[in-house]
């Protein structure tokens, strides 16, 4: 497991991880009426470092007594297997093509208690249909049943379809952008591609920010 990327497990009392249980508390309470179970984390840029982002917020899920599932939904560049040292053998791709895998998912335990994550598995050649499918309603039902939170990774919004084709079917969007680094007019682009298909973005966290500064949302 790659722990200097997992704050919240390395450095648990650090102020880095307290933001991170902050916007964990917000995306919780954001909205009564309309209660988040289903969350998509995505960016402008590859570089902007949503995928350690959503693990250590998946990190924060869990410890707070919430059985949580880690989905790695980026079926281009994968990186929760590395982040976390899992095999990637089987995984999200596996439940679009095995009937087998709906009712029995490929969820791998964590060394945090609560917190299981499917990987991508097999990288397939058509990402966006797959995502896009009725396959995908089906696989986020049976996860839905298994967690109390269910959170996905994807691709940059500014680099493939995949997220906004994705974010539709979720209860909302958390945009990662890396301070000092992405262009504000890439910013603009993917909130606004991600509002061209109605996702529902429910705030944006700052990622590399200096020490006295605290996430977004």
């Amino acid at each position: 497991m790659e722990t200097a990327k997992l704050i919240t497990l390395s450095q648990p009392r650090s102020a880095a991880s307290e933001a991170y249980r902050s916007l964990r508390t917000n995306l919780m309470f954001s909205s009564v009426e309309s209660p988040i179970q289903t969350l998509l984390v995505t960016s402008a840029a590859r570089e902007d470092q949503k995928s350690v982002t959503l693990a250590n917020l998946a990190v924060t899920f869990a410890q707070s007594g919430n059985r949580t599932i880690l989905v790695d939904a980026d079926l281009r560049q994968p990186k929760q297997h590395e982040i976390w040292n899992s095999a990637n053998d089987r995984g999200l791709s596996s439940m679009m093509v095995e009937d087998s895998a709906i009712d029995k998912p490929p969820l791998q335990d964590t060394a945090v208690d609560g917190l299981k994550i499917v990987c991508a598995g097999e990288l397939p050649p058509n990402p966006a249909d797959l995502l896009s499918g009725r396959r995908m309603d089906e696989i986020i039902a049976a996860l839905k049943q298994r967690a109390d939170y269910v959170l996905f990774d994807s691709p940059p919004i500014l680099a493939a379809t995949d997220a906004a084709l994705l974010g539709i079917k979720l209860d909302g969007a958390l945009l990662a952008i890396r301070a000092g680094e992405t262009r504000r007019d890439h910013t603009t682009q993917a909130r606004r591609a991600l509002e061209r298909v109605h996702v529902r973005i429910v705030g944006a966290v700052l990622t590399n920010a200096p020490s006295d500064n605290r996430f977004a949302y």
